[in-house]
């Protein structure tokens, strides 16, 4: 399990985390849902520890990840895979380099290795025989598959998805929401996403937060999201202008 404690967070005079709690717990889906801005990919950071928080701090499994010292972080952090918004392939790089990179800088591992991996982390994405391709020559989810298959390729515990849906078409958006439930249940993964798109949130969550000035406002199942009487959360929800969120 993944707790965040009373996290604050200030960049110059700009607060962005205030108090921040969470748990995720082991094998669920989470779905941190809120406007632009307002943190979410802050603290994704956080749990990762590229950033250090002002106050507050992060366990896992009750350990505070803000003792570990330089080999206790990278191993941790090797528990992670991510796939970013833009997927951030390397253009200069084939599939086949950007899949392996992990595997061929942070370990021994024999290149015919490498390569059978990446083979495999490519077919489980749906992404079988582009190895020799350059970023450039995909499409926009076919970029997101390399890189959900570059996230998996050290056999992580967690995977966090930054925007997943994020400059898809709805057809694809939903084979990637597919994809995201689908290793879950094969990988026994626990996942961490951040998103708009509330169409993705409902169908890929176990359960859903929302942050708002600076805080976890409201956490629970997507059926749960839907029927609160919180105005701030429904107004998101539903997409509105008028209501206490202020559209500026």
């Amino acid at each position: 399990m993944i707790e965040v404690v009373d996290l604050h967070k200030a960049f110059g005079s700009n607060n962005v985390l205030k108090g921040a709690n969470l748990k995720i717990e082991k094998g669920e889906t989470l779905t941190i849902i809120g406007r632009s801005g307002v943190g979410k990919s802050v603290l994704l950071k956080h749990i990762v520890r590229l950033l250090e928080p002002d106050s507050g701090y992060i366990q896992i499994d009750g350990e505070n990840i803000l003792d570990f010292d330089r080999k206790q972080l990278m191993a941790y952090r090797r528990r992670f895979g991510m796939l970013f918004q833009g997927a951030a392939l390397f253009d200069s790089m084939t599939v086949d380099e950007n899949v392996g990179l992990s595997l061929r800088e942070h370990t021994n591992t024999p290149e015919e290795e490498v390569k059978e991996i990446v083979s495999e982390k490519l077919r489980v994405v749906g992404m079988k025989g582009i190895e020799n391709l350059k970023p450039a020559e995909l499409s926009g989810g076919m970029k997101k598959r390399v890189g959900l298959a570059r996230a998996i390729s050290m056999n992580p515990e967690f995977i966090l998805y930054d925007e997943p849906t994020t400059g898809l078409d709805p057809i694809m958006a939903d084979a990637i929401n597919d994809l995201i439930i689908r290793l879950r249940e094969e990988l026994n993964v626990t996942s961490i996403a951040v998103t708009h798109d509330m169409t993705s949130a409902y169908k890929i969550s176990d359960r859903i937060a929302m942050i708002y000035e600076g805080e976890i406002i409201f956490a629970g199942t997507p059926d749960e999201v839907k029927n609160t009487d919180n105005p701030v959360v429904q107004q998101f929800i539903r997409g509105e202008a008028e209501g206490p969120i202020k559209a500026v």
